[in-house]
């Protein structure tokens, strides 16, 4: 498939505000590849290139060759050459980066440079990611909808289950099943102001037992083992098994084979307090520096039986018979809200975040948030998306500091369509460490020129952070007619997408 036809329906589709017509689209195109293209065209359908990190950004693609004439480039031409691209490293990597760019460059015609463009800044603006993408993938392959969802939430992504829809029908789709080995993505939790209101939402009407798991302060991990094969793998999905092998020591203890766990990997100090967050991040992203000890709160398989849809009082009783009790996540079983308020203040004397509250009928949803499981951090956080960011003066002088503050706009679809409701601006809680990362961070998303041209340097919505808040106000400053009180940052979360950023309405239920 030749890369102008791609970009021919991708223009197509930003053309037009109708699902349907977009759907049609991307369904006709889809049709039109080869298997050994799908996996590929689904990806720069959804926006995305397939390779994790280039090393590309938005000043590395200024000042490239003339357009060429004619399209020649195909599909997997330009995949080929961002494998080619991203394996550059060491000395002499920027000049053999910027050649390859310009060699890619130069084959491509306007239209198809435009597109390059934006899909490494991820600026592609069609208004057709995921969502949109799994409705084409149906239509095409002629399968129920439910299906490809499915497979994609167990195979970790849509392109993962495209080539098998294309090619086996919903028989091929069926095959995706929880495989040990083989991550899935995680289950989520919404968020409530405080206990009672957690307490309601995840115990449904009939105010049935609850689960109150206390909430720690670590990196989401997910252990599968297989015979003496371990696999540690994040909420992203990214394989860290080289990095912990003492949660690789641990799952190799258990009194079982074959499970997928899920928990927390965190650093504690020598009293057994949760260390800060970024020692345990740090620790995680390197094998080197502060253990880390796993606490694991819910189970996905155990010896040949897979359990996502099993309820969460006989995913508990197995987690109990496979974890001892060290390794577990703290938690209460009860249905009165004192003795949770207790175990919630026990939490946080102990250190810890807060708590989590889930309901004990409710199946493992796979990549999904919804009220069976519900967070309370009596501290206010959110994780918002950084939409700009201002130079800094005094002591922050030269450093792109106050950020502003943007919370997603749940009824405005996704990906390019997504729209964010700004909240606000701070610099508080940001260390010299931090303002020299971010400095570089933003410069890497900036979509405006960044110099002194402009005291506001605009970002691609991509970078979430974690802001604690002590309230929301009315404001008439803002669009969304409200304000963060004293709104201070914790930890920048490079372990969410923008996708995952609290919405608006979580945010109104402060005020």
């Amino acid at each position: 498939m030749l890369l102008s036809d791609l970009v021919a329906t991708s223009n197509a589709v930003a053309a037009t505000r109708s699902r349907k017509a977009k759907v049609a689209a991307i369904a006709t195109l889809l049709s039109s590849a080869t298997p050994e293209e799908l996996e590929t065209v689904t990806a720069y359908l959804g926006g995305t290139l397939r390779q994790r990190r280039t090393g590309l950004g938005w000043r590395g693609l200024s000042g490239q060759p003339e357009p060429a004439c004619d399209p020649t480039l195909t599909v997997l031409e330009v995949h080929a050459a961002f494998d080619t691209i991203a394996a550059l490293a060491g000395a002499g990597s920027q000049a053999a980066r910027s050649a390859a760019v310009a060699e890619l460059f130069g084959r491509a015609t306007g239209p198809e440079q435009a597109w390059l463009r934006g899909v490494v800044t991820g600026a592609v603006r069609q208004g057709a990611l995921d969502a949109l993408v799994q409705e084409a993938v149906a239509r095409a392959a002629g399968v129920p909808l439910t299906s490809v969802r499915r497979a994609a939430m167990l195979a970790g992504s849509t392109t993962a289950v495209t080539v098998a829809a294309m090619t086996g029908g919903e028989d091929a789709l069926a095959g995706f099943g929880l495989e040990v080995g083989r991550p899935v993505l995680p289950m989520l939790a919404s968020s409530a102001p405080d206990l009672p209101a957690a307490l309601s939402k995840a115990s449904g009407a009939a105010q049935d037992a609850v689960s109150v798991d206390v909430k720690l302060d670590g990196i989401r991990i997910q252990v599968h083992r297989d015979g003496d094969d371990v696999l540690v793998a994040t909420r992203t999905l990214e394989d860290i098994t080289a990095r912990l092998p003492e949660v690789v020591a641990v799952a190799r203890a258990l009194p079982s084979t074959r499970f997928v766990l899920d928990g927390e990997a965190l650093a504690l100090d020598e009293d057994g307090r949760p260390r800060p967050f970024q020692e345990t991040a740090s620790r995680t992203a390197q094998q080197a520096g502060v253990a880390v000890t796993p606490y694991f709160f819910d189970v996905l398989h155990h010896d040949g039986a897979d359990l996502l849809d099993s309820p969460g009082a006989d995913r508990l009783a197995i987690l109990e018979s496979l974890v001892p009790v060290e390794h577990r996540v703290p938690r209460l079983v009860t249905r009165d809200p004192a003795d949770a308020q207790v175990f919630l203040q026990d939490a946080l004397a102990s250190g810890h975040e807060g708590v989590v509250v889930k309901n004990l009928a409710a199946p493992y949803d796979a990549g999904r948030r919804g009220a069976a499981w519900v967070k309370v951090k009596p501290v206010h956080t959110l994780d918002l998306v950084v939409l700009a960011v201002e130079w800094g003066s005094g002591r922050r002088e030269g450093w792109l500091s106050n950020i502003h503050l943007g919370a997603r706009d749940p009824g405005s679809g996704a990906g390019s369509e997504q729209r964010w409701v700004m909240l606000g601006k701070t610099f508080k809680g940001m260390t010299d460490e931090m303002l020299a990362w971010q400095t570089e961070r933003f410069t890497e998303l900036a979509t405006t020129p960044v110099d002194r041209s402009s005291y506001v340097v605009h970002v691609r919505p991509e970078q979430v952070v974690e802001v604690a808040f002590d309230g929301v106000q009315r404001s008439s400053r803002y669009p969304g007619g409200m304000a963060l009180r004293f709104a201070r940052v914790v930890r920048y979360r490079d372990d969410k997408t923008a996708a995952e950023a609290d919405t608006v309405d979580t945010v109104r239920s402060f005020v």
